[in-house]
């Protein structure tokens, strides 16, 4: 046998007991790995089945029951009784469409103003970390805050809006949030405000990831900023939009806490949305039970819309595949 051949079956020997070695020291790591990471997730996972996913389940259970809050145990089944009494409560269809109309409000200009508001502020070449913080600080305040703020901007006789309207040579009415065709319009504007920094982070973020070089190259083949927007930035960001469309009708089909605060649904009922008719009959009428069928049907509306939108990005995901 000749020295290359001993060489060769020497040198596959090595390989194959180094291949075994490294399989032999990987096993025992990836077990201590796997134990490690659901060691760091029982404690989420603790919290989730106990605080959320818990409740909702029994969400769901008291819903065919006659629960109330005033007495101890489910009570009387009921079965579909609960529902079909939302179903036939003319408050119930209010406060599902002034849900509705309040995301209708808020979602086109959330998305629009903050796609056009990232694409200004990544193309700036100074400042652009102080209309960055500028614009997201309202996402962090409290929504306690913000109605206070609105509030006192639409007060009729001394409020900012007021303000405004005489400069303008205007005569100040009653104010945005006194009339009940107007007052959905105010809290749409103050949740505009307060919430638009959210998405600006997001496309901004969107935006960071696309290479610089496809604009410059776009650029030297005559493209205008406008032509580059239309034909790079939008379809690039595609899937960014797709996300926060869905977020954003999410979010406005859960909206309670500026209706709560800056109107209490009125003046009336105007602008009661669900998740406070939900309180209502909950905790004044102390009909959990009956509140539960309500929360169902907002669940199972979400759902859809969610539903809905993942299918849309699925088809339009495969026509330009």
């Amino acid at each position: 046998m000749s020295t290359v051949s001993v060489n060769s079956m020497r040198t596959g020997v090595r390989r194959s007991e180094s291949r075994a070695t490294a399989k032999r020291s990987a096993a025992p790591i990836g077990k201590k790995d796997g134990r490690a990471a659901w060691l760091f997730l029982i404690p989420f996972g603790i919290f989730y089945l106990a605080f959320l996913l818990g409740p909702t389940l029994y969400m769901f259970v008291m819903s065919f029951f006659n629960t109330s809050a005033v007495r101890t145990g489910l009570g009387k089944f009921v079965g579909l009784k609960n529902y079909a009494e939302m179903f036939s409560r003319a408050d119930f269809w209010d406060a599902m469409w002034h849900t509705v109309l309040f995301t209708i409000y808020t979602t086109p200009p959330l998305v629009i103003l903050a796609f056009v508001l990232a694409v200004l502020s990544n193309r700036m070449r100074r400042g652009q970390w102080f209309y960055r913080l500028a614009l997201f600080l309202p996402y962090i305040l409290p929504s306690g805050t913000i109605s206070l703020i609105w509030v006192f901007i639409f007060t009729p006789a001394t409020g900012l809006w007021a303000w405004v309207q005489e400069l303008l040579g205007m005569t100040p009415g009653t104010g945005i949030l006194s009339g009940e065709h107007t007052a959905m319009i105010g809290i749409a504007i103050a949740t505009v405000w307060w919430t638009l920094g959210f998405n600006f982070v997001l496309y901004l973020a969107g935006l960071q990831e696309i290479p610089r070089e496809i604009y410059e190259a776009a650029a030297v083949d005559g493209a205008t900023e406008w032509q580059q927007i239309l034909r790079i930035t939008i379809p690039l960001l595609g899937r960014t939009t797709g996300l926060v469309l869905l977020l954003q009708i999410i979010a406005s089909l859960k909206i309670f806490d500026q209706v709560y605060l800056m109107t209490n649904g009125g003046p009336g009922t105007s602008t009661q949305v669900a998740l406070q008719l939900v309180t209502g009959v909950a905790f004044t009428d102390n009909r959990t039970g009956a509140a539960s069928a309500a929360s169902v049907l907002v669940f199972i509306l979400i759902m859809i819309v969610a539903g809905v939108r993942q299918l849309v990005g699925r088809i339009s995901a495969r026509n330009e595949a």
